[in-house]
Parts: structure tokens; sequence; C-alpha cells
């Protein structure tokens, strides 16, 4: 590190120029080659997917997504008004010459229809209808799932069916296209860096101070998401991967910096030079950060245990976001503190130190964090109790999280995916929004067995309609793949929606199918999402204790004990308990969910607690790098556990708190903008974030390492012999 610190110092100048190269360079490429994000939620070996992989070996046309244009008339007509019915004509007359456009069921008789070349992709369906005759759809199959059309496609896609709109016609796109139609804005960055920005300058009282991290941290995220976008070309990559870097990125990146900024304007004041005092920072905070960094890439990259190609991006997204910011803190930014010189001070630090000379550390004078260090060490139950208390009163509704997929009834009012969700179940019902589908290969048809069970669904309680089958030729085994859609009373992602499809697969297809041989599926958009929120669950303990078992032998490697790996472990997955408890109150439960823009309660996302699990637990292990460093060093200088722990918290409280005030604010600002999913990063993160570094790191780790005394610190010799020895304390 000191070699880094000084090569860079020295060097600064061909530092800045090789940074701002590379990321002028990664930009350009990236605009060159273009990005491909997508979001596919379905995994191999689960039933749903086995029902798609059906579909499309047995027509490939209809394999892919269906979506609907739905449009609603005035009082004054009907959809049945020949003025309506040429407008929806003409817009599908557009539509239907797009190439992987394969099938259009349409509410109007194909006497109609006059585009000869296309005419037989057109299929009359009067269930299209509302029963008032003002609301209609048109449902449109293309040959490709929705999460593999490019952006671009996905908006001439909707701008072609909302093209029919006019002022007597309400018209929106639904589906899994229209929803890729809408990528997520970045306007949470700015806001995010705004504050973020306001937040330093009180902290620091200087303006280069500021300017400092959050130069270094914009840098190295302008150069990981053009990194991204590339990759998103050559591996699966959601399409808020952008957001989620940024959001993780700003928030990390910025921290990363103030650790050593902070530590090097104490050098400064202090009496040391520029030069030495850099190399210094980087030396102390910047091993911490080091650590800390790769502590969060190591919980990330975790996620590959888990087996779902749909976290892979994600994760890899998320940690060349954390890795670059963390370099960038190593190099780039101690090159620019050269450039700076003094200047890094306050006005008011700069005439101290030039009346007084050095004073010491900045905040070693008695102040706040002094004192409540003081009111720990000698009554730490107190605080480690009333703290518990606060957590578990937040934690309680995690008790209640149900998983699932919000579906388009979330999006903004306004949207043309609202807009079509709000339609269809006015005109027809929720359940219109999300059918599920029962697929079976059958030797011939009609099929007695599959009417059977399509009679049986029906009666059902949560089914509204069951349509007529579909039949496909089975071009490997012969026969014929039969499709049923079914309608539910229910939107898709509420709880009766998933509790009847458990019950078609558990109780009605088994009982019907009997002793045949028949394989009948249960798939569809809905299932999928199902089948996936499942997989995850039961694949979570696995990651959570891998993720554990690597920071706590790490831990125990620096710190040569297993009282402290171990107490940081729990506590870090108290802190996660009290962020899922804040995300269920407000986006399942709706509690104050108006106030951010969370219009409708829903399930939470299934992939999010691993994702915030990860993030959180790798965050929560930087505060806990940080403070347990400087509690390290005195222990090692004093072996006093007491003084220790009162002397480390003293003196890391305010910058860990003010790390944590930039978090807290970067991770808001992303719930003020954005989706549903970035809301719901945005504050389990930022509410994760508070809750471990305000109750947990200032309060209930301190009291109860003065509660164990001494036995922080043990460790067994056999098993210290045998730990790799590498340390965070500078030379």
């Amino acid at each position: 590190m000191r070699s880094i610190a000084t090569w860079c110092v020295r060097n600064r100048s061909k530092v800045v120029l090789l940074w701002v190269s590379l990321l002028i360079l990664a930009i350009f490429v990236g605009k060159d080659l273009g990005t491909n994000y997508s979001n596919d939620f379905s995994l191999p070996g689960t039933e749903s997917t086995h029902a798609y992989e059906l579909v499309k070996a047995s027509s490939p046309k209809i394999a892919g997504d269906t979506d609907q244009v739905v449009f609603e008339t005035t009082s004054s007509q009907t959809v049945f008004d020949p003025s309506v019915e040429r407008r929806v004509n003409n817009m599908l007359a557009i539509m239907v010459r797009i190439p992987s456009v394969t099938r259009v069921l349409t509410p109007y008789p194909l006497s109609g229809i006059h585009f000869d070349t296309h005419h037989k992709k057109f299929v009359y369906s009067p269930f299209q209808v509302s029963p008032n005759h003002h609301i209609a759809f048109v449902s449109i199959t293309l040959s490709v799932p929705g999460f593999k059309v490019t952006p671009t496609f996905a908006r001439y896609f909707v701008s072609t069916g909302k093209s029919m709109a006019t002022q007597g016609i309400t018209v929106g796109v639904a589906g899994q296209i229209a929803a890729q139609a809408t990528q997520p804005t970045l306007g949470g960055v700015l806001i995010g860096a705004i504050a973020a920005l306001i937040v330093l300058v009180l902290v620091f009282g200087s303006l280069f101070a500021a300017l400092m991290p959050l130069l270094s941290a914009l840098v190295a995220l302008g150069l990981a998401t053009s990194i991204i976008g590339m990759l998103s070309n050559v591996t699966n990559m959601a399409t808020f991967a952008p957001q989620l870097v940024l959001l993780i990125g700003l928030g990390v990146g910025v921290d990363y910096a103030l650790f050593i900024v902070t530590r090097h304007r104490q050098g400064l004041m202090q009496g040391l030079s520029v030069e030495d005092s850099i190399v210094q920072a980087v030396n102390t905070s910047g091993r911490a950060v080091f650590f800390a960094g790769i502590i969060v890439c190591i919980a990330l990259l975790g996620m590959f245990a888990i087996g779902v190609n749909f976290l892979y991006g994600l994760a890899i997204a998320a940690s060349i976001g954390v890795a670059f910011t963390m370099i960038a803190a190593l190099t780039f930014l101690p090159a620019l503190l050269g450039f700076v010189g003094p200047r890094i001070l306050s006005r008011r630090q700069r005439k101290v130190l030039a009346a007084s000379g050095p004073t010491g550390e900045v905040n070693s004078a008695p102040g706040f964090w002094n004192r409540w260090s003081d009111f720990v060490s000698k009554r730490p139950a107190l605080p480690a109790v009333m703290a518990l208390i606060a957590i578990g009163l937040i934690a309680t509704p995690y008790l209640s999280m149900r998983l699932g997929h919000a579906d388009q009834g979330n999006d903004s009012v306004g949207s043309s995916t609202r807009t079509a969700y709000d339609l269809t179940a006015k005109g027809f019902g929720p359940g219109f929004n999300g059918p599920l589908q029962i697929v079976a290969v059958v030797p011939s048809k009609p099929n007695l067995v599959m009417e059977h069970l399509a009679q049986q669904v029906s009666t059902l309680s949560g089914v509204r309609f069951v349509q007529p089958p579909l039949y496909f030729p089975d071009t490997k085994d012969g026969g014929f793949v039969e499709l049923i859609s079914v309608v539910p009373d229910t939107s898709p992602q509420d709880q009766a929606t998933a509790t009847l499809i458990q019950n078609i697969r558990t109780t009605v297809v088994p009982a019907v199918v009997g002793q045949t041989s028949f394989k009948i599926l249960v798939g569809g958009s809905t299932a999928i999402y199902i089948d996936f929120a499942r997989v995850l669950g039961s694949k979570m303990p696995l990651f959570i204790a891998l993720v554990v078992l690597l920071s706590f032998l790490l831990l125990a490697a620096v710190f040569r004990s297993l009282v402290v790996p171990l107490i940081s472990a729990v506590l870090n997955v108290v802190s996660i308990g009290a962020a899922f408890g804040v995300l269920t109150a407000v986006f399942q439960f709706g509690w104050l969910g108006g106030l951010i823009g969370v219009s409708r309660a829903g399930p939470i996302e299934a992939f999010l607690p691993v994702m915030i699990f990860a993030i959180l637990f790798g965050l929560s292990m930087d505060y806990q790098v940080f403070l347990l460093v400087r509690m390290h060093e005195e222990w090692l200088k004093s072996h006093d556990n007491r003084t220790a722990v009162r002397i480390g918290l003293a003196r890391t409280g305010k910058t860990i708190t003010a790390a944590a005030a930039i978090m807290i604010v970067v991770f808001g600002s992303f719930i003020l903008g954005g989706d549903r999913i970035i809301k719901e990063f945005g504050l389990g993160l930022a509410g994760g974030v508070l809750v471990d570094a305000i109750i947990i790191r200032m309060a209930i780790v301190p009291a109860v390492m003065i509660l164990l005394g001494k036995s922080n610190w043990w460790i067994p010799q056999w098993i210290d012999r045998h730990l790799p020895k590498f340390g965070l304390e500078h030379d």
C-alpha cells in the first residue's frame, strides 16, 4: 500500500490521465457495441420452464411472448363502432408486418380483415370484448420471448400499439415486451450525487475535500457501467443492472474515499507533508478499504452458489462497480489529493495549523463521541438491550414476508403498462393480466383426459374462465402438444393465484391423471415467477451460510480472534433482518407506501432478499472493519479491552456515521425515482445501513465487546498457527 500510494502521488498526472483515458475509451467502445439488457426469470428444471420448452419445440412461432393492446371507448361509442374497428385494423396492419409477430387474436370477425398476405396470422376471439362492449384487447404473439427483445424494438412495438389512440379511445400495451420499452431511468444518480456532496461539505467544511470522494466514485462508476454495458452482449444482465451498480457504487465509492480523505486530513493536522500524509492514509485506511471491498465482492459473487442464471449478471455487474470504486480510491484518489495539497483542509483548519502548528488528530478533542464511548464503556448492558428491542420491533414484519413478482398493476400511474393493466382488470377481471397454461403431450385430439381436466379446473374456486384448447404437432414424439389457458379471478401477484397453481399441480392434475402415463404441466409467466421464488427461497440458506462462513474466516485471520468474527456475523444478519422488516412493511403491507410513490401493495421481488443480503452483509462488514481496525490497534498497544473499545469507538464514530449518512442519502435518493424494484433496493439498503451503522455498530457492538472483555481477542493457538497472517494495521 505504501509503494502504491507513493507512486500514485509522485506520478499523479499519469494516473489521472490513465483513468480519464480509460473512461473515454470505454464510453466510445460501449456506445459502438451497444447494450443488450434483459430480464429472464425462467429456471431450467422447473415445471413452468418445461411447459414453455414443450410449446416452443412443437410450435416455436407461438412460444414467444404474448402482449396485449387494450383499448377503451367513450360512452358515446362501443368497440364495434366502425370508426373504432377501422383504427384498430389500421394499427394491426402495421403490427402484423413486424417479422417476429406470428399470431394475432382479434375481437373482430375475420371478414373485416383485408390484409391478404398476413391473413393467416389472424384468429377471431369473441372472448376479448367486455360485457359492456366498451373495453377490448388484441393479443399479439411473437416468436421470441419478451426478455430477449431490445429496448428499441420494444419501444417501436408499444408506439405501434398506441398509434390507434385518439380522443375517444384510451390505449395501453401490457406484457413483457411492453415492460422492456420502459428502461429504468438514472435520475436518482444526480439527486444522490448532490445529496452526497451536501453531506460531505457539512462533514469536511471544505469544497475540495467534499469533491474528492465524489469525483473518485463517479469516474470509477463511469468506467464500470460502460464495461457492464459491453458485458450485457455476452451474458444475461437485468435491465436495472446499471441503476443497481450506480446505486451501490456511488454509496460505496464515496464512503471508501471518505475514510481515506479523513485520515489524510488528520495526517496534515499532525504536521505531515502532503505526500507523507497521503501515503499514511492509504497505508492505514486504504488497507481497510481494500479488505472491505474484497468482502463486498465476495458476498456479491457468492450468489453464484445459488445456481440461478438471472443472478449471475447482477453479481458480476455489482462486483465490477464495487471493485472499480475501491481501486479508484486507492489510486485515482491519492493522485487527486496530490494536486489539491493543503487545500483539502478547511479554511479554519489551515488557520489553526498556521497559527499553532500540528494539533494532533482532528477528532481527538472532547465531544459527543467521546462522551458516548464513555457512557457505553460504563453501562454497556443498557444500550445493548435498548438497541436489540428497537431492532426486534423493526424486523418483526419480516416474519410475514412473501416472495413473488409484482405485476404491472404496480407500475407508475399513466404508464402504458399500468393503463393496460387497469383497463383489463376493469373490463375482464385482474386474472386476465396473467393467464395460466396447462400443457401436455397427448396421442390424439380431442383428448378425453385433458377435456376432463379442463372441466375440473373450470369448477375450481378462483378460476374465472378456461379457454378452448389449442393443439400443435409434437415433432419429437408424435401426437400433439395440447395447451389450455386458464384465467384466474385474481391478479398475477395475489397469493390466491399462487395457491390456485399449487392446487392444480398437487391435487387436480394427480386426481385426473390417475394411473395414466400423462405428463401434465402448469406453466405461463405467473407460474414462472412462482417457481423462481420457490427455487430462490430453497437455496437462500446455502447462500447465507457460505457468505457468513467466508467472512468469518477472513475476519478471524485479520483480527486473530474467533469471538469478534462471530459477533460480526450474527449482528450483520440481525441488521439485514431489520432491513427486510422495513421492506415488508412498506411494499407488502403498504404502510406509508404512498409517501414514496408505492401505489399498490404486493409481494417482495423474489431475487431481492438475496441481492440485499449480499450487498448489506458486505456494507455491514465495511463498518465493522473500520471500527475494529481502530479497536485492534489500541488493543495491540495496551492489551486493555475496555480502553481499546472506548478509544476505537470515539475515534471512528464520527467518520462511520458520516459515511452512513452518505450511504443513506444516496440510497434514499433512488426511492424518489425509478421503478418499483429500484425503490425496493433503495429503501432496503437505506434502512439496513441506518440500523447497522447507528444502532448496531455504535451501540450493540461496543457494548457486547465491553461485556465480553478480553475474550474478544481469544483464539486457540492451534487455529492461530494455521490461519494466514495478514493485518490491516500500518507498518
